[in-house]
């Protein structure tokens, strides 16, 4: 705009044409009819030429000043479109990366569902960054920035030509495009998506990754508003995510459903963790091979007013995923302490800290304060965490764990085998224990490969000065096998399911001897 500011636009040149134009028909229809040789014969004969000369001349400036004027006018009008043209564009765009804003993409949705017809000729996908936030958290917002600009560039060069790309607030971006290839191009279009902003993004010298989630809803004519199909296009991503993130899905009314099933049992779990219904149970660990308790791990169990006892594989997730895992497993490891404090001073407790727990650095506080409140030696606490919550920050992870072992608490390394750097990792940390997952247990009996790697584990385990305990144990022959390979300890419902603090108290109540005589009794069974 200020570029062509003292320049004369479309504008000014048309005008000045016009009233030369003017100027030229006057002066036409003068001579044509002899106005001016009569005006001319009339100043003669009235000795008026000075003052007509001077009449014409103050003609001129008014006409000059007039022209004047309005260019002037023209100009502060055009600057004025010219800056609430920009204004306007500020209003729907989003200011970082140059995209539509959500203003602008909802008003785009809904002139496009206005004109549907009965088959859907558009579709909105929305497009949910993975593993965006360790990037703002590791490398700061400027990095966090670059990522989102270079998506936003990502999406432009795959955009059809009429399609329309947004960004709708944070990593959350969207685009609504024309069906011109049918669902098999929609589909094509989201794998293209994910791949381009998969690859990694260069920044000082560093390559910052993400990914994406991709929802995908068709605009239809029955659906009410734009809202409702950017709604429909979320709860697909979110299905996405759900099914274990970088992938697409399309909506269908079922997600819609389930979704409300689960803000339902959200709710339901944040009730129950305040009201306490959800307790810990135990399971008996015994030393092999004598078969004598040793322990308990700490399980949780959700008594239901409606579904009954509902295990963690119907909560846990849901209580990961809302960040209500850290008070959940607080309070059962606070109650598993007061349990605890009627057993034998002998028997110890283990329980599993989620990978969300695990980022917490106030962790060790936490543990420390639950057992100095209950009057638990930490030596009687062993905390079970798996690889996935060391793979974030190695270091960070190194401090939580010594600093648990200073404490006296001891580590377990759970679900031993089925992660992705297990030797790494033991490498890298000090650990107390391996427990071998109970999908080698299941099958060492049954498989010759299997029962080498559970062999190896367990020589390994030796070898760096570490206990192992093998879980899910459920048969002799597999009892009589590790037993023989010198595996420590085992768990599994061979010994005994998960019990009620009731259940567990009425088998300590017993003399010692009775106790290994039940458990060897649930073996024979």
């Amino acid at each position: 705009m200020a570029a062509r500011r003292g320049t004369w636009g479309e504008g000014e040149l048309y005008e000045a044409l016009c009233l030369l134009m003017i100027g030229a028909c006057a002066w036409i229809i003068g001579v044509q009819f002899h106005a001016f040789s009569a005006l001319n014969a009339f100043i003669q004969a009235h000795d008026l030429s000075d003052q007509f000369m001077l009449a014409a001349l103050m003609g001129l400036a008014v006409f000059a000043a007039s022209i004047r004027k309005s260019l002037l006018l023209r100009q502060a009008m055009r600057e004025r479109d010219e800056t609430a043209a920009h204004a306007e564009a500020i209003a729907r765009h989003d200011v970082l990366t140059g995209l539509a804003n959500r203003r602008l993409f909802l008003e785009s949705v809904a002139r496009r569902l206005g004109a549907a017809g009965p088959a859907p000729s558009h579709a909105v996908l929305l497009v949910d960054l993975d593993r965006f936030k360790p990037v703002n958290d590791i490398y700061g917002h400027a990095a966090g920035n670059a990522v989102l600009c270079a998506v936003a560039e990502r999406l432009r060069g795959l955009l059809p030509a009429s399609g329309l790309a947004a960004r709708l607030g944070g990593d959350e971006f969207a685009l609504l495009v024309p069906l011109e290839g049918g669902s098999d191009g929609l589909v094509r279009l989201a794998q293209a998506l994910i791949a381009a902003i998969a690859a990694p993004v260069l920044w000082n010298g560093n390559e910052l990754k993400v990914g994406a989630t991709v929802g995908i809803a068709l605009i239809a004519a029955d659906a009410e508003d734009a809202d409702v199909v950017l709604h429909a296009a979320d709860l697909a991503m979110y299905q996405g995510k759900k099914d274990g993130r970088g992938t697409y899905r399309v909506f269908k009314s079922a997600m819609d459903l389930e979704l409300k099933a689960r803000a339902q049992l959200e709710s339901e779990l944040r009730e129950a963790i305040l009201n306490g219904e959800i307790e810990p149970f135990y399971q008996p660990v015994v030393a092999l091979p004598e078969k004598t308790l040793i322990g308990v791990e700490v399980l949780a169990r959700w008594r239901h007013p409606t579904r009954g006892l509902l295990t963690p594989a119907h909560f846990i997730a849901i209580a990961e995923e809302t960040g209500m895992i850290g008070d959940l497993c607080y309070r059962l490891l606070r109650q598993a302490c007061l349990d605890a404090r009627a057993w034998p001073a002998h028997l110890q407790i283990a329980i599993n800290i989620s990978p969300q727990q695990f980022q917490d650095r106030w962790l060790c506080e936490r543990i420390l304060g639950i057992l100095t409140e209950t009057g638990m030696s930490p030596a009687r606490l062993e905390v079970e965490i798996t690889e996935t919550a060391l793979v974030n920050d190695l270091e960070a992870a190194r401090t939580t764990l010594t600093s648990l072992q200073n404490l006296g608490v001891r580590i377990a390394l759970d679900d031993f085998g089925t992660g992705y750097s297990s030797l790494y990792h033991l490498r890298e940390l000090k650990f107390d224990k391996l427990k071998i997952d109970r999908s080698y247990v299941d099958s060492i009996t049954m498989s010759d490969e299997r029962a080498k790697l559970v062999d190896a584990i367990i020589k390994l385990s030796a070898s760096l000065g570490l206990v192992t305990t093998a879980e899910g144990i459920e048969t002799d022959a597999s009892v009589d096998w590790l037993a023989g390979q010198g595996c420590d300890f085992g768990q599994g419902y061979l010994f005994g399911a998960p019990m009620t603090r009731e259940a567990m108290g009425v088998l300590l109540a017993s003399p010692p001897e009775a106790v290994q005589a039940v458990l060897a009794a649930r073996q024979a069974a």
